[in-house]
């Protein structure tokens, strides 16, 4: 998630020194620093759903999951971003301190505020990293998962999976990582606002 609410100019350098020292993260583009709005509970519950079952899953297979406290860098001179989440299959990213690289999957849950930018610009930024198979998005507002999936002719391809009520039939796929899970499993626990 970024929020414009602060702005700061700066080099790639610059900012990942900077940034080491602060107490809240920002996110960096084009020689900005933009400060992270918080989230909603509903944001919270779909990645803390998302987290445990995609733990679990990569568990013995060579990759790893990481929540929003990890950065990723999109080229050396940036952006970075701190997507909610992030699936990498890469030693070089376990072997790394503060940075993931190489990342097959990453996953953002919308917010008002954000939409428009994670489907948007950061998402051109993200199709820059060849290692990028699968880039989802997640509306903890309603029942909605967009994935953006990378073909074998290197275009990008959206599936859509909606519906009007949680379902333990209607399976949403992560094919990067060969995950398949039931979209009520990526929503469950969450209370949707009525109206």
């Amino acid at each position: 998630m970024i929020a414009n609410i602060e702005r700061f100019f700066m080099s790639p350098s610059e900012y990942l020194a900077w940034e080491e020292q602060q107490i809240y993260k920002h996110e960096y583009l084009n020689g900005e620093a933009y400060a992270m709005s918080g989230g909603t509970l509903g944001h919270n519950q779909v990645a803390v759903n998302l987290v445990a079952m995609l733990r679990s899953y990569l568990r013995g297979r060579g990759c790893k999951v990481f929540v929003n406290d990890v950065k990723v860098q999109v080229t050396i001179k940036g952006p970075y971003f701190y997507p909610d989440l992030v699936v990498t299959c890469e030693e070089r990213d376990f072997q790394s301190q503060k940075l993931i690289r190489h990342p097959v999957l990453v996953i953002e849950i919308l917010s008002p505020s954000t939409e428009s930018f994670d489907r948007g610009e950061k998402f051109r930024q993200y199709r820059q990293m060849s290692s990028l198979k699968d880039y989802i998005l997640i509306d903890p507002q309603k029942i909605n998962v967009e994935c953006y999936r990378l073909n074998e002719k290197d275009k990008w391809e959206l599936t859509s999976y909606f519906a009007e009520e949680l379902s333990n039939s209607l399976l949403v796929e992560f094919p990067c990582i060969n995950f398949e899970c039931p979209i009520s499993a990526i929503y469950e626990d969450v209370e949707f606002s009525i109206g």
